[in-house]
């Protein structure tokens, strides 16, 4: 894979859907700016339902919005924009993240900026990046319940009391047991999230791996691990164990015999600024190279 190479773009800009934080009210005036600035070019916004009976609009369901727009907007933080990836993975379609959250890792388009960057959409000044997603399998008689993540899937002891005791496989094969408070299955984007805060390493969010981090393991031996996409790990535990997809999904696996994880068959498109430099995103967020 370049990681260099750039060059898909938008081959036509005619609606737009609008997803944003939800129940914040104050985000009004950035959408009215995204409206007025993609109006000037003859383009339609389409806000979700759930946005806009926030923010005083009237919306469309989630589905159409996704079925009828060239591009999806988040306006938030991370958590809003990785939602709305999940949300819209089998419309396939490229999402710009308009920072008005947090952190930020992901939204690095700022809220002053948001005219600024349309007027560039429209004369090509973007690029578009693929993120890798995982394909999660859940296996529970005889039926298989897919879901698709971002970041990353964990597995949690699901009490304080308890330790999980998972036993993990790659293609099938039993190679671990990770024994402590669980497991992070990460994508390179994710690796700055829960598994950076595990101990686990950070690693360019345009490489293709399987980063699978212990969270505080009962043996010091046990330590993070990058695999190539072409594995698919496979993990059984006991009902005591949770599975958290994305920090938004949560499962028992009381009735679930295994979860699987692959890397998914397409992956999710973000759009960008051509400014946008992920190393420096890494030294202001994580105060990198400070003395």
């Amino acid at each position: 894979m370049k990681i260099t190479n750039h060059t898909q773009k938008l081959t036509t800009i005619t609606t737009v859907g609008l997803v944003s934080k939800p129940n914040d009210n104050t985000l009004v005036s950035y959408v009215q700016e995204i409206e007025m600035a993609l109006r000037k070019h003859g383009v339609k916004l389409l806000i979700e339902e759930k946005s806009a009976q926030c923010l005083g609009y009237a919306g469309v369901s989630f589905e159409q919005m996704c079925a009828q727009s060239d591009f999806l907007i988040s306006l938030g933080g991370d958590g809003t924009l990785i939602s709305l990836c999940r949300r819209s993975f089998m419309f396939h379609k490229p999402v710009l993240g308009i920072h008005a959250g947090q952190l930020g890792f992901l939204t690095d388009i700022q809220t002053d900026e948001i005219s600024h960057f349309i007027e560039d959409l429209f004369v090509g000044n973007y690029r578009i990046d693929t993120r890798m997603m995982l394909e999660v399998s859940l296996h529970r008689n005889d039926k298989i319940e897919k879901v698709v993540a971002f970041n990353d899937i964990v597995l949690s002891r699901s009490k304080i009391s308890h330790m999980s005791n998972i036993k993990a496989y790659v293609d099938g094969q039993h190679f671990n047991a990770y024994y402590g408070d669980g497991l992070i299955v990460s994508t390179p984007t994710g690796s700055t999230a829960y598994n950076l805060s595990a101990g686990g390493p950070v690693v360019f969010p345009l490489t293709e791996a399987l980063i699978l981090t212990p969270i505080c393991p009962h043996s010091l031996t046990q330590r993070p691990l990058v695999l190539p996409v072409d594995f698919e790990v496979s993990f059984e535990s006991d009902g005591d164990t949770m599975i958290i997809v994305d920090g938004q999904d949560t499962y028992s696996m009381h009735d679930i015999d295994l979860v699987s994880v692959r890397i998914a068959a397409k992956g999710a498109a973000l759009i960008h600024s051509l400014d946008r430099d992920y190393f420096e995103i890494l030294k202001k967020k994580l105060h990198w190279g400070n003395v």
